[in-house]
C-alpha cells in the first residue's frame, strides 16, 4: 500500500480570474486529460454540473487530481461568487495549500481580499497566481506592487514575464540560477531572487545564519526550508501563467511538486468532550495510527445518490473495512472509496492520510462528519459556515407538489450548508435562507429541475402585539340549547408586563368561580394570544388578573370558562391601548471606507439606527439596527451601492413598537384576512 507524496491544493479567487481554465491547464500539461476543454465550449474537466455549464461558472467546489513528478496532487477548484462561498468552506478544510488566482488585467479585486483573510486564519500556503498574463491589459508590475501594498512584505515575485499582453511568451522562475535569465532581465532578477530566497531563509534561524556566513544553501535544504515558510506567512510567491495558452503551467506544476507542504505538514488535532473539559488530540498526517477522516463536502447526484467527500487525516483503511462515524455514533462497513476526476470516478482498494476521496449512498454520513477506527469518541471540528442572509418564503404552484417540495429542499440544503429551510413557527411559512438572491435563484431553479415549480414572496414579517395602558372587562358566556346549556362569566384586569412574557394571576376569593375550571380561563387566554386578536400577530407581554366572576352549579363547565376568558382577553385588549411591535434585528456591516456615508444613509433611510463604527485596515465595521420588515432586501442593496465590496452579518436583537402610520395597514390587513376567513 506504499503511497507517492501527495499535494493537497485549492484553486480559490475572485470569479472571472481564470481558476477553472488554470485547472484544465493543468490537468492538460500532466497528463490527466488528453484533451483541454473550454468554460466557452461548456466541456472543462471541473464545470460539468448543468447549471455551471449554464452559467458558465463555478458553482461548487470540484474536485480533481494530477500526477507530476512522483508527486499526486488534488486539485480543488473552487467557486469565485460570493454567493457560493459554501465551496470555499468546504475545499479549505481539505488542503494544506492555496493558490489565489488574481487576473493580471482586472487586478486586486473584493473577493481576493475575502479570501486572504480566510487563508491566513487557516494558517494555510498561499501561493499568488496573477492569471491572463496575455490580456492585453495585463500589468504584471502594478499588480505585485498592488498586492504587497495590502496584503505586506511577505509578497514576492517568484515568476518573472516574458513579455506582456500579446507578447507573453512564458515565465522565468526566480528560484533558478539568475545569471541564466534572459540578458534583459538578469540584473532584475539577480535582485529579486536574492530578495526571494532571503525571506524564505528568514524562516529558519539557523539557515539563515549559514547564509549571512555566504554559505551555499543546497537546493534540497532550500525547498524544505521554503515549505516551512509557506506555512508560516513568511513568504507569499506570486507566480504567473496564460491558462489558455498553457503558458507558466508546466512551472506552476514544478513549483507545487517541489515547494507545496506535503500532506503531512499542516497538524489537524480531533477533539472530546469530558464533562466541561475538551480534551485534544493532535492527528499526525501519517498513514499510521488509527485511521481519521472528515466529510468536508456532501453531494446529491440524480442517479447515484448521496456522495460524501472525504479527507483523510491519519491512518489507513482498506476497501471493506469498518470505520465509526460520529454523527451515526456506530460502526459501519464501507465497501467501496472513490477516487474523484470532476463528474468521474473509479474504485480505489484504500485509503491513507492525505487522501481525497469519496463514499456513495451512506444516507447517514454528513458535512462536518468524522470517520474513525479509533473508539475513544474524538471527532475533528465540524466546518464553520456563513450563516444565510437571504430568504424567501415559497409555497407549491401546483398542489401536487406539495409533498414533494420538503424533500427536494432537504436533498438541496443537505448539499449546501449554507442553504437553510424551515417553518416559520409564528407564520406558517415555508422558508429558504440562502448567502444571496444570486443563491436563492439557483436553488429554486434547481427545485424546477427537479420537478418542483414554486412560487416564491418575501416572508411575512413575525409582527407581535401588546397594550401600553389598561382595562378591566367583564364577560358573560350562556348558552341553552335544548340539551346541556352552558355558563361562564369572568372579570379580568388587563395590564402591560413588559419584557416578562405572559403572566395569569388568580385573584378569585369566596369560591365565585371553582378552583377547577380557573385553568379553563387561563387556557381561553393564551389561545388567544396564539391566535391574536389581530388575526395571526400574537400577543406578548401582558398580565392578566382574574379577580371576579360567576358560575352555574350545571351548566359551568370547561369550554364555557375557555371562551368567557378568551372573549373578555379579546375585549380588554382593544380597550388597553393595543400597540404593533415589531423585530429588530442588528447589523454589522464591513465596507471600504469610501462607502460610509452612502451606507449610513441607506440605514437611516430604513428606520435605522447606526450604533458605532470600527476601523479594520481599509474596511471599515459600521453597527446598526434596524426593523427587519426593511432589511429584506438589505444583500442586493448593499452589492448594488458598494459593487459588491460590501458585506454583512445579522441577528435578531429585540422588539420595538412600530410607528402609527406603518402600523395601520398592518393591522388593517390582518382583520381583512379575519373577515375573509370569517366569510
Amino acid at each position: 500500500m506504499a503511497h507517492a507524496p501527495i499535494r493537497n491544493v485549492a484553486l480559490v479567487g475572485h470569479y472571472g480570474t481564470g481558476k477553472t481554465a488554470l485547472a484544465e491547464a493543468l490537468l492538460f500539461k500532466a497528463g490527466a486529460i488528453k484533451r483541454k476543454g473550454t468554460i466557452k465550449d461548456k466541456n472543462t474537466v471541473s464545470d460539468f454540473d448543468a447549471d455551471e455549464k449554464e452559467r458558465g461558472g463555478s458553482i461548487e467546489t470540484s474536485i480533481l487530481h494530477l500526477d507530476h513528478g512522483g508527486t499526486r496532487i488534488n486539485l480543488l477548484d473552487t467557486p469565485g461568487t460570493p454567493d457560493f462561498v459554501a465551496g470555499v468552506v468546504e475545499a479549505l478544510a481539505a488542503v494544506e495549500t492555496a493558490l489565489l488566482t488574481v487576473s493580471a488585467a482586472a487586478g486586486v479585486e473584493v473577493m481576493t481580499r475575502k479570501l486572504w483573510g480566510q487563508l491566513e486564519n487557516r494558517g494555510l500556503a498561499r501561493i499568488l497566481v496573477l492569471t491572463k498574463m496575455d490580456h492585453e491589459r495585463a500589468d504584471f508590475e502594478s499588480t505585485v506592487a498592488k498586492l504587497q501594498d495590502i496584503f505586506g512584505p511577505s509578497v514576492a515575485p517568484m515568476f518573472l514575464p516574458l513579455g506582456h499582453g500579446a507578447e507573453f511568451k512564458g515565465v522565468w522562475n526566480l528560484m533558478n540560477d539568475p545569471s541564466q535569465a534572459p540578458g534583459e532581465m538578469a540584473a532584475r532578477a539577480k535582485d529579486l531572487s536574492a530578495k526571494l530566497k532571503e525571506s524564505i531563509i528568514s524562516a529558519d534561524e539557523a539557515l539563515m545564519e549559514r547564509y549571512l556566513m555566504d554559505e551555499a544553501i543546497p537546493d534540497d535544504e532550500l525547498a524544505v526550508c521554503f515549505r516551512k515558510a509557506l506555512l508560516a506567512g513568511a513568504v507569499t510567491p506570486v507566480l504567473c501563467c496564460a491558462a489558455e495558452n498553457d503558458l507558466g503551467c508546466a512551472e506552476i506544476l514544478d513549483t507545487l511538486n517541489r515547494y507545496a507542504p506535503p500532506a503531512e505538514a499542516l497538524k489537524r488535532s480531533a477533539l472530546r468532550k469530558r464533562g466541561e473539559k475538551t480534551e485534544t488530540l493532535e492527528l499526525s498526517g501519517l498513514p499510521e495510527g488509527a485511521f481519521y477522516a472528515q466529510v468536508f463536502k456532501t453531494k446529491r447526484d440524480p442517479f447515484i445518490g448521496k456522495i460524501s467527500y472525504l479527507r483523510c487525516f491519519q491512518g489507513t483503511l482498506p476497501s471493506g473495512s469498518s470505520a465509526h462515524s460520529s454523527s451515526a455514533g456506530k460502526a459501519e462497513r464501507f465497501a467501496h472509496f472513490l477516487s474523484v476526476q470532476g463528474k468521474d470516478s473509479k474504485e480505489i482498494d484504500h485509503v491513507a492520510a492525505g487522501d481525497i476521496f469519496a463514499i456513495a449512498k451512506h444516507e447517514h454520513l454528513g458535512t462536518g462528519d468524522t470517520l474513525s477506527t479509533d473508539d475513544q469518541s474524538f471527532a475533528l471540528p465540524r466546518l464553520e459556515f456563513p450563516n444565510p442572509m437571504s430568504a424567501l418564503a415559497v409555497n407549491a404552484k401546483n398542489r401536487k407538489d406539495e409533498g414533494k417540495i420538503s424533500e427536494q429542499l432537504r436533498h438541496l440544503a443537505e448539499s449546501d450548508p449554507t442553504f437553510r429551510v424551515d417553518v416559520d413557527a409564528e407564520t406558517k411559512e415555508l422558508v429558504v435562507h440562502g448567502i444571496g438572491q444570486l443563491h436563492l435563484d439557483l436553488q429554486m431553479h434547481r427545485l424546477k429541475r427537479f420537478g418542483v415549480e414554486v412560487e416564491t414572496h418575501l416572508p411575512k414579517i413575525p409582527y407581535r402585539s401588546t397594550v401600553a395602558g389598561t382595562a378591566e372587562v367583564r364577560y358573560r358566556h350562556k348558552k341553552q340549547s335544548g340539551g346541556a346549556g352552558q355558563f361562564g362569566e369572568v372579570q379580568i384586569l388587563l395590564e402591560p408586563n413588559q419584557g416578562k412574557g405572559y403572566e395569569f394571576v388568580d385573584e378569585i376569593v369566596g369560591g365565585v368561580i371553582p378552583n377547577n375550571l380557573i385553568p379553563s380561563v387561563d387556557k381561553g387566554i393564551q389561545k388567544k394570544l396564539v391566535d391574536g386578536v389581530w388575526p395571526g400577530i400574537h400577543v406578548v407581554d401582558v398580565r392578566v388578573r382574574l379577580n371576579d366572576g360567576k358560575h352555574h352549579p350545571v351548566d359551568s363547565k370547561d369550554i364555557a370558562f375557555q371562551i368567557a376568558g378568551r372573549q373578555a382577553f379579546a375585549q380588554a385588549f382593544e380597550q388597553a391601548k393595543p400597540v404593533l411591535i415589531e423585530p429588530i434585528v442588528h447589523l454589522e456591516i464591513m465596507i471600504p471606507g469610501k462607502f460610509m456615508g452612502d451606507i449610513t444613509g441607506l440605514v437611516s433611510g430604513k428606520r435605522g439606527r447606526v450604533q458605532g463604527m470600527d476601523q479594520m485596515g481599509e474596511m471599515l465595521v459600521v453597527k446598526a439596527q434596524a426593523p427587519a420588515s426593511e432589511v429584506q432586501n438589505f444583500a442586493s442593496e448593499l452589492k448594488s451601492i458598494t459593487a459588491g465590496e460590501g458585506f454583512f452579518s445579522m441577528e435578531f436583537s429585540h422588539y420595538e413598537n412600530v410607528p402609527t402610520h406603518i402600523a395601520a395597514p398592518v393591522i388593517a390587513a390582518a382583520k381583512a384576512r379575519q373577515k375573509g376567513e370569517d366569510e
